[in-house]
């Protein structure tokens, strides 16, 4: 579906970020992703959705997940294509912020 990956962090303005710190800058903006895909579909769900499809996220059961989502959500595709684009923005929008972070120099001992 959507590639998280180097390709998306220079996208974004975060390809000069150490390789070190790549896979975890790119396991923060899934699980940040995910959460916002979540919220908004879990409004659109009635208790007994809700219900059935947070147990299917307990059994850690992505395919069965994915399944009842294309069956109950057909248009969840779209919403996390939307969230998507808005975390680009607010991710480009920080990305000078956390480049600094990672470029300051650490302060020498006396």
């Amino acid at each position: 579906m959507y590639k998280l990956d180097d390709n998306f962090l220079i996208e974004v303005g975060l390809g000069s970020l150490p390789a070190h710190e790549k896979p975890e800058m790119i396991r923060d903006i899934y699980n940040k992703l995910e959460l916002k895909v979540g919220m908004r579909l879990a409004e659109q769900m009635t208790d007994a959705q809700l219900d059935e499809f947070e147990g299917l996220i307990d059994q850690k059961n992505d395919t069965a997940s994915l399944q009842w989502l294309e069956r109950n959500f057909p248009n969840y595709k779209q919403v996390v294509a939307e969230e998507l684009e808005k975390l680009k923005i607010e991710v480009k929008t920080s990305a000078p912020q956390i480049l600094a972070v990672f470029n300051q120099t650490p302060p020498q001992a006396a």
